[in-house]
This record gives structure tokens, C-alpha cells and sequence, in this order.
């Protein structure tokens, strides 16, 4: 018996140390929080396997209502860079930006970066658009601004984040010759886009669309409209005779199928991915597959 406790012992630690050995090596690289699944594909395209992207917002979701878990919320303040949209987009997540922000997070704010738009109607006039990504020129800014924030992350190699950036720079540049060349296509007096709420006024700066109404006249999806408002979104689609108008993924198109059966017109309601990126197999498990999708719904819908 005295000989099979020393050989117990051995055994025991031969074991921890397999153990150790068989073990996945700590993931020592920056982590990086992103609010929304949109910005955080874009992140994840510039940073590569250089940091941990954590992306809170799951595909499908809303941006202004998502809500996160406790565990979710610890590794935001953990961040070594937090990335979010701003301009009001993340209602449901503001207070814990916020937090973040206070326990001095590093944060970048993509709404900062960019030439802001206001609402130019509806209970959200004069207020920011937070939706500037349906400008791809914008996202380019945003990338631009992005890039000495994500360098300035330890361990990351400033050279290789550098030609990764400029590659999807290309890719962004490429993207919005595309819908340039598409939305040509679309005859001056069809050029108007009617929508669940404001969502598409960077795109209709861009491209000289005319945003005609919106279902929901604010800026997000969490209000709600009234009789008057689809009365009088009615009489705008009669008078502009569009063919078309648009529903989003991320929200029901029940309301958008509502003033189509008003109207006394014939409109088709074509489903556009605007606020969030889907799984891989939703049709728009990316920024740029996303905006390419839409470019081709919308310039379909609008010439037919």
C-alpha cells in the first residue's frame, strides 16, 4: 500500500498535466464590441482574425429595440473598443453604451464620422437620421475613420489592418458605382420611395430619389401611425402614381400591405433588407450583399 500512494500521486499529476497540455491557448487578442450586426460585419472585414469581434445585435433583429443579456452587457464594459452607430439608433441598448462609455471604454461612434442628414418630416423633423449606411460613400467614411481607432488596439499589426481596409475600401467604392449605375435606370418621374419609416434618406440624398412618405413618420420603428398619416400617405402615392413601395425585414409589412389595399391603385409591396443583416441563409448575411439585394429590388420594383 505504501507504494501505490507515490504512484497515485504520479498518476494524478501526469493526468493535469495531459490536461494542460490538451488546453486551447488563451485568446490573448483586443476585443472588440459592436452594437449592430451591420457595423460589426464591416468590422469584422477590416479587422480580420486580428481581434475578437463581439457583435451584440442578433441577425434579424430591430436595432431599436434589441436588448441585450447580463453576460453580454459584462463583456461590453470588458471591451478594449466599443463600435456603435449613434444618432439615437440603439434605443434599447443606450444605457449600457452609456455605462461603457462612463467606465471608460474606448468607444467609437460611427455617427461621428459622417455628414448627418436630419428628418425632414414626420414627429422626428429636425431630429438626426441615424440610418446612413443605405449611403455606401458614408460607410466609406465611417471605414476611414474606423481604421486608426482599431490600429491603435494592442497586438494589432497597423501594415496588415492597413491593405485589409483598402480592400474593402475597393469593395465600398465598387458597391456605389453599382447602384449608380442601376438607379440611372429608373425613370425621373418613378424615382420616389414610400417605406415603413425613414430609412432611406442618405440614399435618396445620394441618388436623387424623392422620399415620398413612410408608414411610420418617425424615425424609428417604435412609433406608430395614425389614420391621418396613411390617409394622407395615400393621397401621396395616388398623386405620384409609384408602383411600388417597400417593407422592411427587420419589422412586419403589415402596415405597408395596409395602404396598398387602401389605395386605389395597384402598388406591390417588395421586401427590402434594411436594418439588419440575416443569418446566412436569409438573403443578406452581408453589408454588401444586403445593399445589392436592395439595389436590385428597388430599381425592379420602380421600373416595372
Amino acid at each position: 500500500m505504501r507504494l501505490l500512494r507515490p504512484l497515485a500521486a504520479v498518476l494524478a499529476a501526469l493526468t493535469a498535466a495531459a490536461l494542460t497540455a490538451c488546453a486551447p491557448p488563451a485568446d490573448t487578442r483586443p476585443v472588440v464590441v459592436v452594437s449592430t450586426n451591420i457595423l460589426g460585419d464591416v468590422v469584422g472585414e477590416l479587422i480580420g482574425d486580428q481581434a475578437r469581434v463581439v457583435t451584440l445585435m442578433k441577425p434579424n433583429a430591430d436595432p431599436h429595440s434589441f436588448e441585450i443579456s447580463a453576460q453580454e452587457a459584462a463583456t461590453l464594459r470588458d471591451a478594449d473598443l466599443l463600435v456603435s452607430n449613434g444618432l439615437g439608433l440603439e434605443e434599447g441598448l443606450q444605457q449600457h453604451l452609456d455605462a461603457a462609455v462612463a467606465a471608460d471604454v474606448p468607444s467609437f461612434v460611427a455617427g461621428d464620422a459622417i455628414e448627418v442628414l436630419d428628418y425632414r418630416d414626420g414627429d422626428a423633423a429636425g431630429m438626426p437620421d441615424s440610418h446612413f449606411w443605405t449611403d455606401p460613400a458614408r460607410m466609406i467614411d465611417v471605414v476611414d475613420a474606423l481604421q486608426p481607432a482599431l490600429a491603435a488596439l494592442d497586438g494589432v499589426d497597423a501594415d496588415a489592418l492597413a491593405a485589409d481596409v483598402a480592400g474593402y475600401r475597393e469593395e465600398l467604392t465598387a458597391l456605389d458605382d453599382e447602384m449608380t449605375s442601376a438607379f440611372a435606370r429608373i425613370p425621373d418621374d418613378r424615382r420616389a420611395l414610400v417605406t415603413n419609416h425613414h430609412v432611406f434618406g442618405y440614399l435618396a440624398d445620394r441618388f436623387d430619389f424623392e422620399v415620398v412618405g413612410a408608414v411610420i413618420p418617425g424615425g424609428t420603428t417604435l412609433a406608430a401611425p395614425s389614420a391621418s398619416d396613411l390617409a394622407d400617405l395615400v393621397g401621396a402615392v395616388e398623386e405620384t402614381g409609384v408602383p411600388a413601395v417597400f417593407a422592411e425585414s427587420s419589422s412586419p409589412d403589415r402596415l405597408v400591405q395596409a395602404l396598398a389595399d387602401e389605395a386605389d391603385v395597384h402598388i406591390e409591396v417588395i421586401e427590402l433588407f434594411t436594418e439588419s443583416l440575416t443569418a446566412e441563409d436569409g438573403g443578406a448575411p452581408d453589408y454588401l450583399t444586403m445593399m445589392r439585394v436592395n439595389t436590385e429590388r428597388i430599381t425592379s420594383g420602380l421600373t416595372r
